[in-house]
């Protein structure tokens, strides 16, 4: 199993930029594809950006492409997620997940294939 831990979350206005980290413990966090979902208020959690375990392969939801970027240090259990050109409607809880179902090259770009999440972190755009 891997525990997860977010931090980085906060208020920014519409424009500006916000880097959250999740940090990861337990065994083999290297061997897990990372993904951030979030939940916006009165909408269904979606997974917006996702890495495959060897860091070569990544998946960007459509709403975030272009502005958010994710990346991992396998080094220091920590995955992170750059946001850029916040919009209000990116306010959001933000969850890191895990998942443990594919090999080194494997992103899964369905939220359900992630089992493991931590608690998330409050993402508020003002604009």
């Amino acid at each position: 199993q891997v525990q997860l831990v977010e931090s980085g979350g906060g208020s920014v206005q519409a424009g500006g930029s916000l880097r959250l980290s999740c940090a990861a413990s337990g065994r083999a966090f290297s061997r897990y594809a990372m993904g951030w979902i979030r939940q916006s208020p009165g909408k269904e959690r979606e997974l917006i950006a996702a890495m495959s375990w060897n860091g070569f392969r990544s998946y960007y939801a459509e709403a975030v492409k272009g502005r958010f970027t994710i990346s991992r240090d396998n080094a220091k259990n920590t995955v992170f997620l750059q946001m850029s050109s916040l919009k209000s409607e990116d306010t959001a809880v933000y969850y890191c997940a895990a998942s443990s179902l594919g090999g080194s090259d494997w992103v899964g770009e369905k939220m359900t294939e992630y089992n493991f999440w931590g608690q998330g972190t409050q993402v508020t755009v003002s604009s």
